[in-house]
């Protein structure tokens, strides 16, 4: 029977070195106690490594039916397998306790999880860590500094309720069909404490009003948001000339802060 993978549709590059896998999984220091999510099984490659270090419990979520039953005939028991879409489970339905996380993300869909995972009100009760493969484009843009050529509001986002370190960059080689583009493996951690705002959703309305316009001076988005943009200005301390590159994360949360205030 022809089987007609990888599916372009749902974004498959099976992740075949062995070395890479070695060090996604070491990166987890995965305890006999863990609970483990892996999102988007595939072939099973990174799944066989996770078992051989026998945690507590493996779910496996694979969207793709036969690729289901492949990782079913050859892991059964072993793990507990969820035939579904990531985008649109609830994690806290498989666990009460915190979770490790890996997955080598579709290209195509990793910022509409990791913004779903943000959204979580205890993200830091829900996941303990994740180490997650991400396009090397994604993953620079996540981490990116303040006035960088590559901060955005991505960059914001991640840094509101996570932790972010860089594993290494990964060559198209390691994957199997050889896809056009680099990723990059990141080790990432909620934070226990950070700025507190009523609604994820209200920062990435900012961020989206702020970055859609990144070349103009941060007094045009400002005046989307606010009637008083200069007593705004002044209360936040900030520059309505500035671009929305100069502006760290702290000054998104605070803008965001005072949009609540006044529209919820």
């Amino acid at each position: 029977m022809k089987t007609n993978y990888p599916k372009k549709s749902l974004g498959q590059n099976f992740l075949v070195d062995k070395n890479i896998i070695d060090i996604i999984v070491n990166a987890g220091d995965i305890k006999k106690n863990d609970i483990i999510l892996e999102v988007g099984s595939g072939t099973g490659n990174l799944t066989e490594k996770i078992v051989s270090k026998n945690p507590k419990k493996i779910f496996a979520v694979e969207k793709d039916t036969l690729l289901t039953k492949k990782l079913y005939d050859k892991f059964r028991e072993k793990i507990i397998l969820i035939n579904d879409d990531i985008l649109k489970i609830n994690e806290k339905d498989y666990s009460n306790e915190t979770m490790i996380v890996f997955g080598n993300l579709p290209y195509n869909i990793s910022t509409q999880i990791l913004v779903k995972w943000i959204r979580y009100k205890n993200l830091n009760n829900t996941f303990k860590k994740f180490i997650l493969m991400f396009q090397k484009e994604v993953a620079d843009r996540m981490i990116a500094e303040t006035n960088s050529k590559n901060y955005g509001r991505l960059a914001v986002l991640s840094s509101w309720k996570l932790q972010i370190e860089k594993i290494i960059d990964v060559s198209p080689n390691s994957f199997y069909p050889v896809p056009k583009v680099k990723s990059t493996i990141l080790l990432i951690k909620p934070k226990k404490e950070y700025f507190k705002l009523k609604n994820s959703k209200n920062l990435e309305h900012i961020t989206n009003i702020f970055f859609n316009q990144r070349r103009k001076m941060i007094k045009k988005p400002l005046n989307i948001i606010f009637k008083n943009i200069n007593e705004i200005s002044k209360k936040i301390n900030i520059n309505i000339n500035d671009r929305p590159q100069n502006l760290p994360p702290l000054k998104y949360f605070e803008i965001c802060k005072e949009y609540e205030s006044l529209n919820l």
